[in-house]
């Protein structure tokens, strides 16, 4: 017993070190969405909206493989606490912001373009992200209220997996086993449905 409370005693500073928040934001007017905020809490739990406001946010969870990328990598960037924006003169590319609250304080870094490879790997984890909640929103509309778009919202998420760029994928598991049981959908939305579902289901 002595043995096993030294143990989880010398582990707890190691969880201690991990971020209690990260939040990643973009704002860019004119494009679609012009603004948009992810999330993170240090369990992996996220949400994302696209108002500031939002007061209802689309909530999923991260994998821990994911959420293990997304911290080792804010932690190779100190932690958001030094300037992250190359200065160069380039396009607008969006304003994105990273905000960092854990045992290292609260520090927040501004972009438009970074010349380090660190933040360009974390923000396009976070582009991703985007891309996915975007096509789950897709997918979740199609569900409810156009049935047959349903078919072509499952092959937004399937192009997002083939590219590796799926984020959290398990949280479209509820939405494609409806379709899958539901035979108001077509047949063809019904089995890329299912085989969707079981392909995300074996990633480990």
């Amino acid at each position: 017993m002595k043995i096993y409370l030294a143990l989880l005693l010398n582990a707890l500073p190691l969880f201690a070190q991990g971020p209690s928040k990260i939040i990643w934001s973009k704002s860019f007017p004119g494009s679609v969405p012009a603004y948009a905020e992810i999330v993170l809490d240090k369990d992996g739990a996220a949400t994302y909206r696209e108002d500031p406001n939002d007061e209802d946010p689309v909530k999923f969870q991260f994998t821990g493989s994911e959420w293990n990328q997304i911290t080792t990598l804010t932690q190779r960037l100190d932690n958001f606490s030094r300037p992250l924006e190359s200065g160069l003169k380039i396009a607008k590319m969006g304003v994105k912001t990273l905000h960092y609250e854990g045992p290292a304080g609260t520090h927040d870094a501004t972009f438009n373009y970074s010349e380090e490879p660190d933040a360009r790997a974390l923000n396009d984890l976070f582009e991703q992200t985007l891309e996915t909640e975007r096509a789950y929103i897709d997918l979740q509309r199609c569900v409810r209220f156009d049935k047959l778009g349903t078919q072509a919202a499952i092959l937004r998420v399937e192009t997002l997996r083939d590219r590796k760029q799926l984020m959290a994928g398990r949280q479209f598991l509820a939405l494609l086993d409806r379709v899958t049981k539901n035979e108001s959908f077509l047949h063809i939305a019904r089995d890329r449905a299912a085989a969707l579902a079981e392909s995300i289901r074996s990633i480990k």
